[in-house]
């Protein structure tokens, strides 16, 4: 049994804090010229960033393995520069001293909150890089301990990317079976197959195929309004920010609401249930795909399906064709939304019904394989961020 000796330390003692500084506008690019350009939380993803400008000048930079950290709303949000960047006004670099990267990472992690209202119980829009030098952490003294528990922890981050890959990849697989058989009409057997015109945007499809409007083949349904409670005997209360930028509902994470005067039925969520964001975030969609007693908020739209598999639909609501098609149809000065006749309003491809079948038999395999890997990769993070507290300060012992 190791017991751990702890000490209490200010954040400029153990880091050096670099704020971030953005080049002029006119040095952007979305090309690749340059280094990656992260100007605040908008790239972070789980660990890290995703590139989506660069820039050809460059002020403040992160090296590989800095933590990123986010210094104007919301404070406190972590990454890890996965190379050499560029830093904006958002963000600031928080660099060990002493090598300790890991576990220095893991320990803001857990200083989370105390970092975004420093103790004073109002939430900072903003920090800057005296407030984050004299913050007060309480750490392990030793480094080999340091070393042990951020190796450790990482160990758990190692395994949640590999799956984040292999999701990734039959992601993109799904994906291209539906642009190859219902965008490009390379179908098993399109060689035998005649073309007719359609009369739409679409011009020529397959013979026995049809082109109606979206409002034909689904009913939209809104949600149900009431407030989230924290009791684990009522139903799951699925809601817009339960749903994540890859259409994924973790449910473990979605509270429980209590169903007042109204029929539990109409709301309750089913397997292959799409949803569709109305308000705030108009048109992301949402798939279940776990059997689970839930009901979802008003901000939602289920698009309950009239003789139409639900990958099908699912992967031409989040096509580039239907995002641009509802982005346009989106309206309000401050709060953009959508209704049920927006999302109908499209014309809509209808296969033929073997077709039909067989995409969805074999985009089921891809996403039960894929549903797998993100239900592991939420008990790892469950493992992961009930370690956090007890091994950074040294609360958990080790035999």
């Amino acid at each position: 049994m190791t017991t751990w000796t702890k000490e209490k330390v200010k954040l400029g003692a153990i880091a050096t804090v670099i704020m971030g500084q953005s080049p002029a506008s006119e040095f952007y690019n979305q090309i690749g010229d340059g280094l990656p350009f992260f100007q605040g939380v908008k790239d972070f993803g789980e660990k890290y960033p995703t590139e989506t400008s660069w820039t050809t000048i460059s002020h403040r930079k992160a090296e590989k393995g800095d933590i990123l950290f986010s210094v104007r709303a919301p404070v406190g949000e972590l990454n890890i520069a996965h190379k050499e960047c560029c830093i904006g006004r958002g963000v600031a670099v928080i660099r060990s001293k002493n090598k300790q990267k890991d576990y220095l990472y893991f320990v803001l992690k857990f200083y989370t909150e105390k970092i975004k209202n420093f103790g004073n119980g109002s939430v900072y829009d903003a920090i800057n890089k005296d407030t984050l030098e004299k913050m007060e952490i309480e750490i392990l003294k030793n480094p080999t301990d340091q070393t042990y528990v951020g190796s450790t922890l990482s160990a758990y981050d190692d395994l949640i990317e590999n799956n984040e890959k292999r999701i990734k990849i039959l992601e993109e697989m799904a994906q291209r079976l539906y642009e190859e058989w219902f965008v490009k009409f390379k179908f098993p057997g399109h060689e035998k197959v005649k073309t007719i015109e359609s009369g739409t945007e679409y011009g020529k499809i397959p013979e026995g195929w049809e082109v109606k409007k979206l409002s034909q083949h689904i009913i939209p349904q809104y949600g149900y309004t009431t407030s989230a409670k924290l009791d684990e005997s009522l139903p799951k209360f699925l809601r817009g920010t339960d749903i994540n930028k890859k259409s994924y509902i973790n449910w473990s994470e979605v509270p429980n609401c209590e169903i007042l005067n109204e029929d539990l039925k109409k709301y309750k969520v089913n397997l292959g249930d799409i949803f569709i964001i109305r308000m705030a975030d108009p048109g992301k969609i949402g798939i279940n795909e776990t059997n689970v007693n839930a009901v979802f908020a008003s901000y939602l739209m289920r698009l309950n399906r009239k003789n139409i598999p639900p990958y099908y639909l699912f992967y031409f609501l989040t096509s580039e064709k239907y995002q641009n098609f509802i982005t346009g149809s989106s309206n309000g000065s401050t709060r953009k939304g959508i209704n049920s006749q927006h999302v109908g309003a499209i014309n809509f491809i209808i296969p033929a019904e073997n077709i039909l079948n067989d995409f969805e038999a074999k985009v089921s395999m891809l996403r039960m394989m894929l549903s797998q890997l993100v239900e592991r990769n939420n008990v790892l993070s469950q493992i992961r961020d009930l370690l956090i507290p007890q091994l950074v300060t040294g609360k958990r012992e080790l035999k």
